[in-house]
């Protein structure tokens, strides 16, 4: 078995043999990295944002249409599922950790139609209803 040199984007996509290298390499908290921890943690339930996402300075908090822009970048003029757009958006957005799930993404998708930014053939709980962009977005957005 070939186990990859990239690190993994969480926990649950480690093969079996991976996460066994792990056992007994455990350490417990300094001091200083459980009181860092805490503060960290106090200041992201204190910003009480919607997203909370990876960034080479730690987590930050992020605002609910965090992700629009780029599920926008992933729609054209043309009919796609809306399945292919979230997996398209979430591989384009998986630098070093998934920062967000297909749950979420549906939930956005559903609230650019409910504003009138996508338009959908279905349900946009349906991944396989399809979505484009409005015809007003098409143009705006070719200038």
């Amino acid at each position: 078995m070939v186990l990859s040199s990239r690190p993994a984007q969480s926990v649950s996509l480690l093969q079996p043999v991976a996460l066994q290298t792990l056992f007994g390499k455990e350490q417990p908290l300094t001091a200083q990295e459980r009181q860092t921890s805490k503060q960290e943690w106090r200041r992201l339930r204190s910003e009480n944002a919607p997203f909370r996402i990876v960034t080479e300075a730690g987590l930050i908090s992020t605002s609910l249409d965090y992700f629009d822009p780029l599920l926008l970048a992933q729609t054209t003029a043309a009919w796609q599922s809306i399945s292919r757009i979230i997996v398209a958006t979430i591989s384009l957005n998986s630098e070093r950790y998934l920062q967000v799930g297909d749950v979420m993404l549906r939930a956005r998708v559903a609230a650019l139609i409910d504003q009138g930014t996508l338009v959908a053939d279905g349900d946009p709980w349906n991944l396989s209803s399809s979505i484009r962009l409005l015809d007003n977005m098409i143009t705006s957005s070719s200038l």
